[in-house]
């Protein structure tokens, strides 16, 4: 009976360890919810809207974007007319990356 709780608590121990560490395992996720890839945007002006998690830096097209404690990002930035590619890339602390690219149109 001894073996048996002993093997359960273990068991019980490893599951908990692996929720706690999926985190850092899993490495970081983005999210962007403007712009949607290929929108057009008549006046130039385009919202970025979009959350990060596990990130500890966030690049629009090579520039830095700040980020809150929750991860969440946002921008306003003006375009030229014509087509223009939006890649984001998001880091984490042990250098795992995620890039994400959106395409935008303004006429």
């Amino acid at each position: 009976m001894t073996k048996y709780l002993i093997g359960a608590i273990l068991f019980v121990l490893i599951v908990y360890g692996l929720v706690e560490a999926w985190p850092l395992l899993a490495g970081p996720t983005l999210s962007i919810t403007s712009p949607t890839d290929g929108a057009p945007f008549p006046g130039g002006i385009v919202s970025i809207i979009g959350r990060a998690e596990r990130a500890s830096a966030i690049t629009l097209n090579g520039a830095t974007m700040l980020h809150d404690q929750n991860g969440d990002f946002s921008s306003t930035l003006t375009f030229p007319r014509g087509g223009s590619i939006l890649t984001f890339t998001v880091t984490d602390r042990f250098g795992r990356t995620v890039t994400e690219a959106r395409s935008i149109f303004v006429p």
